[in-house]
């Protein structure tokens, strides 16, 4: 397991009401800003070797970051199979409110760059004590849940999901084991899709899509960037990235994004 970058201070909060509450794991220092502020992918956690590496760049230059565990993912609680975009981007919203302050720059991976898009514009709604600096996103996956899924999936699949309100998913990454896609992750996801529209949040946009990603085509980095404002909105494409990202010199273009954002 990979060790913990020490000094990070790990927290607890509570997140929703009755039986949706559940208990989130957070891990944050204190620094200077612009502050960083880690959003996760899918079936991930707050300790793989991106998160690791954005806390040492913050624990090295002094800078305040947050990184947290979605419910059933990681050190939270939680059931995985109870867990939506709806439901992970409200935990998102408590984890931010509760302990930032000032500009931040979210960085979202996969999925995560979905929650940070949507986060951005919550933010946006209800101003407070913590702004947006910047966004960078890794491979972001918006609309995942309908583009990726939903719409590449085959007939017999979608009837199971349908009938049995879950299906396995082989899964390449982790311990190879199967994971469960839900009738009410798909169905739920419907209420949060970003891609139809212009997506204006007012601040700098730093996207890396690797050009061999298996899991989220270029083509999707491209109608992200299409709904964004043209001005200061920056697509790097690594020739030879996977979906991954996190070989020395791909977190070294990541660094450099949260670096020039501020």
């Amino acid at each position: 397991m990979t060790d913990i970058i020490p000094d990070a201070t790990l927290d607890f909060i509570d997140v929703g009401e009755g039986l949706s509450a559940r208990r989130i794991a957070v891990r944050s220092r204190r620094g200077q800003g612009p502050g960083l502020v880690w959003l996760g992918g899918f079936n991930s956690d707050m300790q793989g070797s991106k998160a690791l590496a954005l806390d040492a760049f913050a624990r090295d230059h002094s800078r305040a970051m947050v990184r947290f565990d979605y419910s059933g993912h990681g050190e939270s609680g939680g059931d995985f199979t109870d867990g939506t975009i709806g439901r992970w981007l409200e935990e998102s919203v408590a984890v931010f409110e509760r302990f930032c302050d000032g500009p931040q720059v979210l960085i979202g991976s996969s999925m995560g760059g979905w929650i940070a898009l949507l986060l951005a514009r919550e933010i946006k709604k209800r101003p407070g004590k913590a702004s947006l600096a910047g966004l960078v996103l890794i491979a972001p996956a918006p609309d995942f849940t309908e583009e990726l899924m939903w719409k590449n999936f085959s007939p017999a699949v979608k009837k199971e999901i349908e009938t049995k309100g879950v299906w396995m998913r082989p899964s390449d990454y982790g311990d190879g084991s199967p994971y469960p896609i839900t009738r009410n992750l798909i169905e739920e996801g419907r209420n949060h899709l970003v891609l139809g529209s212009a997506i204006d949040l007012g601040c700098p946009v730093r996207i890396l899509q690797g050009a061999k990603d298996p899991d989220v085509p270029w083509q999707h980095a491209f109608a992200l960037t299409h709904r964004l404002p043209a001005d200061d909105v920056v697509l790097t494409m690594i020739q030879d990235g996977d979906h991954r990202l996190s070989r020395p010199q791909d977190i070294a273009r990541i660094l450099a994004a949260v670096a020039e954002i501020g």
